[in-house]
């Protein structure tokens, strides 16, 4: 009888195969593919082959595998089976064979188990080839993350480092995060994120078979890398101290967040804020192979009952009152993936809208999107998932309200143009700013975006008549107003205000503003001025008064008044956030008139970094880097810890102490992968929050 076939040697052609299905970056060992695409693999056997042996294939994923989820596969040679899996014989040496395997473009993403089965006949024999994992195919055309454009694949997929916008619209600012997708462990770690959800401790088999499908896995990681509902990645927290753990600005980047949750077994990482949940989201994201980006919105809404209003209430001195759970945060992040919406209809395929940030819960977790950026636009807020919630965040309308102690209300401002401003994301191929509002809303104002809005309203079931636009349903508004003992301005406007900055804050500087008055019409104003400012997370929420003054200023026919004013270093040194940002408002009361209520953002500057590196940067040699701070206070400054961290320029996070006794600090790096290289850098004092600085580098891999 035929001895049984026995295998000497199993190559998986690693390199080939991984340049091939563009996973070289991944720093593993492992066997890394893309689905939809050929994968080739040779097997040196000690026996010989005959002509009547039958080879079959069998590959598995997840804890119980099984034909009828599409968890278990088994194919033979030369056939594609109803699977969508197929493996054929290559040319072959004497004792050599290579088999090139494909598997379909809807295959279940994850860690498998491949096995060949062969039957001699009269024997029969089961090797264990060995394992690979299998991710998504953004250039594969029948993938449902299929992107056409190669630039925007390096971009969204392979590009391990990126910008993320924040600080308020008039003054937005980038900083640099390092993704770090194919860091060693990452890989692994995303995986484990699914594995920890809340879907698969329900049902394993069940959840792993939907892995296929990028709207699952998406919504997935957008609840897992929150720790609201079970044991996600991040633990967040927008105030008080953060002494259990890190304040969220001191974060650069996601590799060090996920491999502490891994190496802790799997314990929330504290603390993050709505940047950190993006910055992970897309790590993990990209990591799996689904184009991913990071989105930042100006003025964004966080609108808790769905009425498309954000309503805000201050007292007579002009001090914000809470008397509603929604709000407006100087800018909120989340993330847009590319994928195709076979639940929705072709019209809505492209970006879609996750966010990670636990801010509203969706079907009973806090997980949101993918809303589809299309769906937003046209007002389509019924849709799945979570497209009402992302709607109002770039689309509600904003009306403030004078509380008086009487209960009265008097509605002083209405802004149908304030919310969503300057969404922001990172340019394909530069760092530059692209501005993406219009993939979200008709321009403000137009008769489209008012059509849209009032899609919306109906909808939601807000508007009792299909009729009303913006403004009639705001005079709706105003006749129950009057019935709920408020009061609604009537007329033309006799004074007009502005509040501005006479030069850019510095933190350390005294900040000088003038407030400008005019009178509109012939008669003599008396106006009550109350001036306050308070220092804001940037969520806006104010935690400390700074400043509170009151005067009457006279304005003849027609006048204009300037008003100087300064708030110094010593009044806010000690109340600032670590946002570093103060609101300033000013309440005008005018006798026989409106009232008029200005607002102003400030967000100090940060001192600068200058980062230097000398000499070229090559793969396996170090490089010098020098970092020079200017110190904007005018006390010493003690006790900085400077951290230093870049995919490819520092397998961990570098971490320097040091006594502030000159104002440069210098380091070593080794580069370990070749190509454009961002490295970033974090000076940390107890007595201002951080400063940020990155520097772009380019490895060659010979000098």
């Amino acid at each position: 009888a035929q001895p049984s076939l026995k295998i000497a040697n199993i190559n998986w052609q690693s390199k080939l195969n991984k340049a091939a299905h563009h996973t070289s970056d991944y720093s593993s060992t492992e066997v890394i593919l893309r689905r939809g695409q050929a994968f080739t693999i040779s097997l040196n056997f000690q026996t010989t082959v005959q002509p009547w042996d039958n080879f079959t294939f069998i590959a598995s994923t997840g804890p119980s595998p099984a034909e009828s989820q599409h968890t278990k596969v088994i194919f033979n040679l030369s056939d594609e089976g109803a699977s969508g899996w197929s493996a054929t014989q290559e040319h072959s040496e004497h004792g050599c064979m290579n088999f090139t395997i494909v598997s379909p473009a809807n295959a279940v993403i994850g860690r498998y188990k491949l096995k060949l089965q062969i039957d001699s006949g009269n024997k029969f024999s089961s090797v264990l080839l060995g394992h690979f994992v299998l991710l998504f195919n953004p250039w594969c055309p029948n993938d449902d993350v299929y992107m056409a454009n190669e630039k925007d694949r390096q971009e969204y997929v392979l590009n391990d480092s990126g910008i993320i916008f924040h600080g308020v619209e008039k003054y937005i600012q980038q900083e640099a995060w390092n993704y770090g997708q194919f860091e060693e462990d990452i890989l692994d770690i995303s995986l484990a994120i699914l594995d920890r959800s809340l879907n698969h401790r329900k049902d394993p088999s069940i959840d792993v078979s939907n892995r296929n499908n990028p709207i699952y896995v998406s919504r997935v990681i957008s609840a897992m890398v929150n720790s609201n509902d079970e044991k996600g990645v991040v633990e967040g927290k927008w105030n008080g101290k953060y002494r259990s753990g890190t304040n969220p600005l001191h974060w650069s980047g996601s590799v060090t967040i996920l491999r502490k949750w891994y190496r802790r077994r799997y314990k929330p990482v504290r603390y993050g804020q709505c940047w950190v949940f993006a910055g992970v989201m897309c790590t993990v994201l990209r990591s799996l192979g689904i184009p991913t980006r990071v989105i930042t919105n100006f003025n964004s809404a966080h609108d808790r009952n769905i009425n498309l209003s954000i309503d805000k209430y201050i007292d007579i001195s002009g001090k914000t009152l809470h008397l509603t759970e929604d709000s407006v945060w100087n800018f909120h992040v989340w993330n847009e993936s590319w994928f195709i919406r076979r639940d929705l209809g072709s019209f809505y395929d492209g970006w879609q809208v996750l966010d990670a940030t636990p801010q509203e819960v969706s079907k009973g977790i806090f997980q949101c999107g993918p809303a589809s950026t299309k769906a937003i636009k046209e007002g389509d807020v019924n849709l799945d998932y979570d497209s009402s919630f992302v709607f109002a965040a770039v689309n509600a309308d904003c009306v403030t309200w004078i509380h008086y102690s009487n209960k009265r209300k008097e509605r002083i401002y209405s802004n149908t143009r304030k919310i969503g401003k300057f969404i922001s994301t990172k340019a394909v191929g530069t760092n530059s700013r692209v501005d993406v509002t219009d993939n979200y809303k008709y321009p403000e104002g137009s008769l489209k975006e008012r059509q849209v809005y009032k899609k919306a309203l109906k909808l939601l079931g807000v508007s009792s008549t299909g009729r009303r636009t913006k403004v009639t349903r705001r005079r709706r508004r105003f006749s129950v107003a009057r019935r709920q003992n408020m009061t609604v301005p009537t007329g033309k406007p006799t004074v007009s205000g502005k509040l501005n900055l006479d030069a850019s804050p510095v933190i350390g500087q005294d900040i000088l503003l003038t407030l400008s008055l005019r009178n509109l019409i012939t008669d003599f104003k008396t106006i009550k001025v109350k001036l306050s400012a308070s220092a804001v997370l940037y969520t806006r929420k104010p935690k400390t008064e700074i400043l509170q003054w009151s005067r009457s200023i006279q304005l003849g026919s027609e006048e204009v008044k300037e008003i100087p004013f300064k708030i110094s270093y010593s009044q806010y040194k000690n109340a600032l956030m670590d946002d570093r940002k103060i609101l300033v408002t000013a309440l005008c009361e005018v006798r026989q008139g409106n009232s008029l209520l200005m607002e102003k953002d400030i967000l100090l500057q940060d001192p600068f970094l200058t980062i230097k590196v000398f000499g070229p940067t090559v793969v396996h040699k170090a490089a010098n880097v020098q970092v020079t701070f200017t110190n904007p206070l005018s006390e010493t400054v003690t006790d900085c810890v400077l951290r230093a961290e870049g995919s490819g320029l520092l397998k961990e996070q570098l971490q320097i102490k040091y006594v502030n006794h000159s104002s440069t600090i210098e380091f070593e790096i080794i580069p370990y992968k070749s190509g454009t290289r961002q490295l970033q850098v974090d000076l940390v004092s107890n007595h201002f929050s951080d400063i940020k600085g990155f520097v772009m580098l380019d490895v060659t891999l010979v000098q």
